[in-house]
């Protein structure tokens, strides 16, 4: 059970008609699993949340494990994760369930999975995705309600969507994400001195003074049209707090580690030596900006769904080859393509490997996030829709059980993005529609 309590919580009363306040001490339930969800300096450690996307899916006799609950057996497939077994936790089974409605490759399952809907096209998809869900509720205080990578370069290489036709922009090198994070209007959380910068403040007052003709368009427009400008307004005032922000000296983060340097400017290349490259940039500049508070939701995607990794001077991209490779014989399995697969999972596990390296309070920053990688499909060659990995990794400040294997064949695979929302505090009722439609969570993984 997640428990809404924090160290500042108290109890109120009165006494002989005067207010009285009575602080409670620091509860357990307001702590993680190793009892440090307090920094030294006694503010709270913030949780984040990121979702991590690869392409073209596994192959489901090599990724599933045998036994279910905590004692599981790594698989072939997880091989990479080993070190992290007892860090993350693996969901099975789960379905993107589409009411007699056609398989659109590449789309119905990873929409199904982050919206909760199965839309024909991408331009059908009108609900926000569970991660802007997460993001609208502890995206605020820092500058950026979330980050968003892709490592292989394409501009549209995104699975997160506020709705209304609105997806994320994600950053396509290292560099970009360096410059607009740690370059202009960055300030070190832990400087003795601040200085409002008077271009914020103008960018600011400029964005203020279009409230009244907010205000006068908003009546004048139809329903879709509102909901179209509501949702580019609702940008305008993140800008506007991310603004506010900056003019404000932050809060001290006692693990921030300001970093000394850019990163090397890198082409973006869907070779997959280019790709790993840039995604372990990503991965350092991302790890830098949790520890120093600039944001708590971020959305990597390594591969897009309809995977365009290729080996060098090879035209064939890991999607081509899970349609045209035959199945190799003696192994029983697309030995070409299955190594792009082991790809996508090693890039994980050093994803995995630098949040846990990173030290926060008594624990690392993975203790205090959760990671949901996964990817649009099972087996790619058939673009499956059952049997979609999904994996829980981290501890969400103790709100999350690590090191176990869930598995629920043929359940709809909202249920595993409703279990990411409840970790994260997000006390939604339900989530999806038709036969997504879901109103529990996974209990098994939930604290």
């Amino acid at each position: 059970m997640v428990h809404d309590i924090t160290r500042r919580r108290f109890f109120r009363s009165a006494l002989n008609g005067a207010a009285v306040t009575l602080a409670l001490p620091l509860l357990d339930m307001a702590l993680n699993d190793s009892g440090t969800a307090f920094a030294a300096t006694g503010t709270p450690i913030p949780v984040r949340f990121g979702t991590w996307h690869w392409g073209c899916g596994m192959n489901p006799e090599r990724w599933t494990p045998e036994a279910t609950g905590a004692n599981w057996s790594i698989t072939p497939e997880l091989q990479p994760l080993a070190a992290f077994q007892k860090d993350m936790s693996v969901a099975t089974g789960y379905a993107a369930l589409l009411d007699g409605r056609a398989n659109e490759p590449h789309i119905s399952a990873v929409w199904a999975l982050r919206t909760g809907h199965a839309p024909r096209t991408k331009e059908d998809i009108q609900d926000p995705s569970f991660d802007a869900l997460i993001a609208k509720a502890i995206g605020g205080g820092v500058r950026f309600r979330t980050l968003d990578m892709a490592a292989a370069g394409g501009k549209t290489d995104t699975y997160s969507t506020t709705g209304a036709g609105s997806f994320a922009t994600p950053e396509l090198s290292p560099l970009a994400l360096y410059t607009r994070v740690f370059g202009p209007g960055f300030v070190d959380p832990n400087s003795a001195t601040f200085t409002p910068d008077p271009k914020v403040m103008l960018r600011r007052s400029v964005l203020s003074s279009f409230q009244d003709e907010r205000t006068a368009l908003m009546s004048q427009t139809s329903i879709a049209d509102r909901a179209k400008l509501d949702e580019y307004f609702t940008s305008v005032r993140e800008l506007e707090q991310q603004l506010s922000l900056e003019l404000e000296k932050p809060a001290p983060a006692e693990f921030c580690e300001v970093p000394k340097g850019a990163p090397k400017l890198t082409e973006s290349s869907t070779e997959i030596g280019q790709v790993i490259a840039n995604h372990k940039l990503f991965t350092d500049v991302l790890v830098m900006a949790l520890k120093c508070h600039q944001t708590k939701v971020f959305n990597m995607v390594f591969s897009p769904s309809n995977s365009t990794l290729r080996k060098a001077g090879s035209a064939d991209t890991h999607h081509v080859l899970t349609h045209q490779e035959p199945v190799d014989e003696k192994t029983g399995y697309q030995v070409d393509a299955t190594w792009f697969s082991g790809q996508s999972v090693e890039a994980l596990a050093y994803f995995v490997s630098r949040m846990k390296d990173a030290k926060e309070g008594a624990g690392s920053l993975l203790d205090n996030m959760l990671i949901y990688a996964h990817s649009d499909t099972s087996y790619a060659k058939e673009h499956a829709l059952d049997e979609l990995p999904v994996l829980f990794i981290g501890r969400a400040g103790g709100r999350l059980r690590p090191g176990v294997h869930v598995r629920q064949p043929g359940a709809a695979v909202t249920k595993t993005g409703l279990t990411a929302m409840h970790a994260m505090g997000v006390r939604a009722g339900s989530f999806g529609s038709q036969s997504l439609d879901v109103s529990s969570p996974i209990s098994e993984l939930l604290i």
